[in-house]
Order: C-alpha cells, then structure tokens, then sequence
C-alpha cells in the first residue's frame, strides 16, 4: 500500500464534508435584561445596581458656568437681589432648568435679559436668557410643552458661552426707551378702534440691572412687537445655532424687519402706544387650562 494514499483519502474527505454538511441554525440569546428587572437597575445592566446611598452622597461633576455665569457670589443683605416684576416665580424657573433672577446677584456694568416667546395658538413655549459678565456674555435657551403634564414635556436646553463681542452688543440695549415704556400697551391709530390679540405671539421681556428691573410684554399686533424689535433680535439671534431642536421652533429665524417697519409706520402717521387698562394677563411661566380634543371627522361617504 502507498504510503500516500491515507494523506490523499484525508484531502478528499475535508474538500467533500461541506457539501454533505447540514447547517444548525441556532436561536440567538435574548439580550436585556431578565424578566422582573427593577427599572433602575435595567437601565445599567448588565452591571451591577450602585449603593443606593451613593445616589445622595457621592460626588458629581459641577456644571460649568454657563450655567450660571453669576453664581457662587457672597449677598450681603436681600436688597442687592433683583426684583423682576415678570410673573414668573422662582419654582417655575427651577421646572425649566433655569437659576430664578430673584436669587441673581447683578453687579456695575453687568446685566441680564430675558425674554419668554409664547404662542397664543401652541403649548411650546420658549426661554431664552442672555447675561453679560464684563467683557464675557452666556446665553441659555430653553424649550419644551408648557401643558398637561407634571413637568416641563420635551423640555431642551443649552447654556453656552458667546464669541467675543457680543458683550458690547448688549449693554447698547439697556438704555432703550423701550424699558421705560409701559408694561402692557395697545395699538392707538387715528379714526381706528382698538384690536383684541386673538391669535400671534407674545413677547415677555426683562432687564435686570444693578438696582434697576424692567418688564414689558409686547404681544400679536406688528406695531406692539416692533418697538422690541431690537432687543428681540439681537437676543434670539444669539440663541438660534446651538441646537437644531431650538431653531426649527423659529422658521422665520431672528428677524423682525417687519414689526420694525410697522412700528415706525405706527409713529409716523401720529398713532403711539398706550398703556392697556384691561391689562389683566397670566405670568409667562403659566399654563394653559388643557382643551378637550375635537371629535374625528368621519371619512366622506362614497357614492
């Protein structure tokens, strides 16, 4: 017998046994957790649940002070506290992420401006918070649905640090004649009656300053809009470009050419704005009572 023919057999049989091979398809492994896996402990698995007291005791990162460009400051007494007058208590500020002003400590040249957009005809309400520190200025928007559920639903946000000379830009704003306007106006036209706010956008604005604290709402008519114009834009256009979830919410973008136009328009055919009496409004931070939804329209009928 040839001493090559065991080697010649083994070749054949490793080049036949695919063909003649039956494949085993095997289930995979459920991945996840097991069944009746506490939910905060299904979040982390498969590592091992923490001591539930490290939830309390443990140290965690601190934000940065885009979060709060004026914390960490010694008060000396309740007086050197802003005192917006905007309707907006502190808890709601807590609900949307944000330091409350009554607890900001405004010093010199510094300043804050703070403008709440609420759509009459939607839930989605928008915050939006520019602070100038010397020659630094932080901006922090905040969105989310201001309706129907304990908190604050979808709520977003960012604090961001803005490029240098942005700072300049706003200090121009603190000397409008707009914050010594009244809080809440009405459009007064010669020969026009005066116009109810059905459907638009209302506009809360704040100042705050050392010693000083502005607040006025300018809501649905162009003209009422346009004499914030300028603060309006230079505020909502350093907030739009940090997140795409926060510009889709502004389609038009920060521009308010238009209201500006119709305010001087306003003006220059001897009309002004006057101080609203039946000024009776809810805060910016409030909610709306919920709607019942509207029955189905059923599908027409074919012939």
């Amino acid at each position: 017998m040839s001493p090559r023919l065991p080697v010649a057999l083994l070749i054949a049989f490793s080049l036949a046994a695919p063909a003649q091979a039956q494949l085993l398809r095997l289930k995979p492994r459920a991945a996840g957790p097991p069944p009746g896996t506490p939910a905060a402990e299904a979040e982390i698995w498969p590592f091992p649940a923490p001591d539930p007291k490290s939830w309390w005791d443990d140290r965690r990162p601190a934000p940065g002070e885009e979060a709060d460009p004026l914390g960490g400051r010694r008060i000396r007494g309740v007086g050197q506290l802003a005192r917006p007058d905007n309707g907006v208590d502190p808890s709601t500020y807590r609900l949307w992420g944000l330091m409350p002003l009554q607890w900001q400590l405004v010093r010199g040249q510094e300043m804050i401006v703070e403008v709440w957009i609420r759509p009459t005809d939607s839930v989605r309400q928008r915050v939006v918070r520019i602070i100038v520190r010397g020659d630094d200025a932080f901006v922090q928007g905040r969105a989310g649905l201001a309706c129907c559920e304990a908190g604050i639903g979808r709520r977003m946000g960012f604090d961001v640090r803005l490029p240098v000379g942005w700072a300049t830009r706003f200090v121009a704003l603190r000397t409008l004649p707009l914050w010594s306007a009244p809080r809440d106006v009405r459009v007064e036209e010669p020969g026009a009656v005066d116009t109810v706010c059905v459907e638009g956008v209302a506009y809360d604005l704040t100042l705050i300053t050392a010693g000083r604290s502005a607040s006025v709402r300018r809501a649905c008519d162009p003209a009422e809009i346009g004499q914030a114009a300028e603060v309006l834009q230079a505020v909502l256009g350093a907030a739009l470009g940090h997140d795409p979830r926060f510009d889709v919410l502004f389609p038009r973008g920060a521009g308010f050419a238009e209201a500006r136009n119709a305010y001087d328009r306003l003006l220059a055919e001897g009309g002004r704005l006057k101080a609203n009496p039946d000024a009776r409004l809810p805060p910016p931070g409030a909610e709306p009572a919920p709607r019942p939804e509207p029955e189905p329209t059923p599908p027409p009928s074919r012939p």
